[in-house]
């Protein structure tokens, strides 16, 4: 039996740090974006920089927002962005609420991640290392652009970085507050000037012996960067700084890159990341969204 989950208004799936539309064949947000439609909801995947800052990534946002109320006669649409991409809509939900329904955050760094911290710090400013690194994530994120066939947009590395440390994000957090807990690992405010303000996000799966997913051994790697919220980070961002206002939940058995995607090889018990999309179609739908 087919779900209905279709929405009052549409769904943007925002994509975050090296994230695409499509490259060819491959859609980032593919498995998503077909289980979305096949319940009944518009669905649109906005084309952002590769890799910037939140407020560049948040204007490109809002004009194809305009451009998504142009072509479908809505009068607002729900955002639900992944990583940096959380930033970005809670950007234009800020400036244009009007516009705006509501705002999903997906593993969104809404305090920032340690692991921009500890990258941050190991790249000292004007030294060979931060401008190979520079140079390098930029060319990559061009490229990215040049296979994607799409209109080509701005890439600054460092920018992007910057932006995702803990005090890059302070200080966007500073002009742009809506849906924030007061308390930290809290809940923020269910409704800000208009826009419902939900997050979920997981944590690196725990279990013995080696991975059969590459991706997801490159998260557990990385998890250990974390100090302040080791054992509770999905490999990029930390369960608490995740929370952004309703927190469905912070704790799913899902790394970073599979909260848009299922795993090789995923047991059968565990957390479905696709479903998880549906299921939240289901509840902006019970919301009047």
């Amino acid at each position: 039996m087919l779900l209905n989950a279709t929405t009052n208004h549409p769904i943007l799936l925002v994509h975050g740090l090296f994230g695409f539309e499509r490259i060819g064949p491959f859609e980032l947000f593919h498995d998503v974006k077909q289980a979305l439609k096949a319940a009944g909801a518009q669905v649109f995947v906005p084309h952002l920089s590769a890799i910037h800052d939140n407020e560049i990534r948040g204007e490109q946002l809002l004009l194809q927002i305009d451009t998504v109320l142009r072509g479908t006669g809505a009068t607002k649409v729900n955002l639900i962005g992944h990583s940096q991409g959380a930033l970005a809509a809670r950007y234009a939900a800020a400036l244009a609420p009007h516009n705006v329904a509501s705002v999903t955050s997906v593993s969104g760094p809404n305090h920032g991640s340690e692991l921009a911290d500890f990258l941050r710090k190991a790249l000292v400013p004007g030294r060979l290392p931060e401008v190979v690194a520079q140079n390098v994530a930029t060319r990559f994120a061009d490229f990215l652009s040049l296979l994607s066939g799409q209109k080509a947009l701005p890439h600054r590395a460092l920018a992007a970085l910057g932006a995702l440390t803990t005090e890059g994000v302070g200080n966007f957090n500073d002009k742009y507050p809506q849906g924030l807990p007061e308390v930290w690992g809290g809940h923020g405010a269910e409704w800000v000037n208009g826009v419902r303000y939900f997050s979920w996000s997981g944590v690196v799966p725990q279990f013995e012996g080696p991975s059969l997913d590459p991706v997801q051994s490159i998260c557990r790697a990385l998890s250990e960067y974390f100090i302040t919220e080791l054992a509770q980070n999905d490999g990029l961002v930390g369960r608490f700084s995740s929370h952004l206002g309703t927190v469905i939940r912070s704790d799913y058995s899902l790394d970073h890159l599979h909260t848009l995607r299922r795993a090789s090889g995923q047991p059968a018990m565990a957390d479905d990341a696709i479903s998880l999309y549906v299921e939240h179609a289901l509840r902006l739908q019970a919301a009047d969204l």
